[in-house]
């Protein structure tokens, strides 16, 4: 009799056990399902704000000018569009980045861009990237690297290698294959 009601009492135990395990596994799939949900909302937003950079890229392409873009999202909406225009504006310090960054302090009425993502057709330079950092922008999203004159990890990498007031996250490879080609087309139309 002793011996059948331990075997009850382990089997409560064990039904007990694997009944929380199947809880926790049960949670653990839906956290992992809605993770992977706005994972690709993640990529597909990415991708739609890196376009738009790509469309600003054009614009200086059709203008002879080295065919970079830029937008600055805020709350999942652009607040600015930009694209390189040194040529044109005989400005050194015009590139898309610095005038996206112009443009979003003029539309926020503040020269803190808290709560704004950039991204940029090509990793910037460190002129570009010093703004950024002094901008408090939150992220970075590149599409192609520089390695002629990147400060975001090419040449120099001023977001990790030294220790700013601010940190800015920089995600790398955004639509890298289109970006890469738009400079291509350009050099090799100069060429």
């Amino acid at each position: 009799m002793e011996l059948i009601r331990v075997d009850i009492e382990r089997t409560k135990v064990f039904q007990g056990a694997k009944c929380e395990f199947n809880n926790i596994k049960e949670t653990f799939t839906r956290n992992l399902n809605e993770d992977a949900k706005c994972f690709s909302r993640n990529i597909y937003m990415n991708e739609i704000f890196m376009k738009k950079a790509l469309e600003e890229a054009q614009k200086a392409f059709e203008k002879d000018e080295v065919p970079v873009g830029a937008v600055i999202v805020r709350n999942g909406e652009i607040i600015a569009a930009a694209h390189n225009c040194r040529e044109l504006s005989k400005d050194a310090t015009a590139h898309a980045e610095m005038v996206a960054i112009r443009q979003a302090c003029e539309a926020l009425e503040a020269w803190r861009l808290l709560d704004c993502d950039m991204y940029v057709t090509l990793e910037p330079c460190s002129m570009c990237s010093g703004a950024i950092l002094q901008a408090r922008i939150e992220r970075l999203y590149i599409g192609a690297m520089d390695p002629k004159g990147g400060a975001a990890g090419s040449i120099l990498n001023l977001f990790d290698d030294y220790h700013f007031n601010h940190k800015t996250e920089v995600l790398k490879g955004i639509l890298e294959a289109d970006c890469s080609q738009i400079l291509k087309d350009f050099f090799k139309r100069k060429r």
